[in-house]
């Protein structure tokens, strides 16, 4: 009898270990090594996926060939007119992230990718946010309070940032950075059953 599929999760952040527990399934965690910079002339989408994809195959590879062996990716990125923000590097940068997203509207990329012993599959998950116009003191507030940091685009949308957003449209755990239905839908054909509501 086949061994039970064993799923690692391959990040370090803490939102997207909340955001798997949430499915109801067992995982275990690993951190590897992954160079997240944008090659010459790469698009967002290309971009986001190829990083989850990597994630998923380091995981992998640290973890050695094991036919039960199931190694989750995921990377999420804002995107403004093609224009990728990653996690602001110090405030200035937060501020002006912060300053660009008021008012317009952005997208958010949310590439999932599950390693198996047959392969890799990805699933992409596009969804759009509108925010609403951010008066200088209360940015100011937000950059200081240090939620910004460690997050794409500089700001969190389970914090205290979803008070700027005005629309959604599209996943709101995929903005977070684990879109949920996708990644429950690759999990399941993977083999991995997921446990019904408690």
């Amino acid at each position: 009898m086949p061994a039970a599929p064993r799923l690692i999760l391959a990040s370090r952040s803490p939102r997207r270990r909340e955001l798997l527990a949430r499915l109801g399934c067992r995982f275990e965690i690993v951190d590897p090594e992954v160079a997240e910079v944008r090659a010459p002339g790469e698009t967002a989408v290309d971009y986001v996926q190829r990083v989850a994809a990597a994630k998923a195959e380091a995981g992998w590879i640290v973890l050695g060939a094991d036919a039960a062996l199931r190694v989750l990716g995921a990377d999420t990125e804002v995107v403004l007119r093609g224009e990728v923000f990653g996690m602001p590097a110090d405030a200035a940068a937060a501020r002006a992230m912060l300053r660009r997203l008021s008012g317009r509207e952005h997208e958010v990329l949310s590439a999932v990718c599950l390693r198996g012993a047959t392969g890799a599959r990805t699933a992409l998950v596009t969804s759009t946010v509108r925010f609403e116009r951010i008066d200088d003191a209360l940015l100011e507030a937000y950059v200081a309070s240090g939620e910004p940091f460690g997050k794409a685009g500089g700001y969190a949308i389970q914090g205290y940032a979803e008070r700027f957003v005005m629309r959604l449209c599209g996943s709101y755990s995929g903005v977070m950075g684990l879109p949920l239905a996708a990644t429950a839908r690759l999990l399941e054909e993977s083999g991995l059953r997921l446990p019904p509501p408690a």
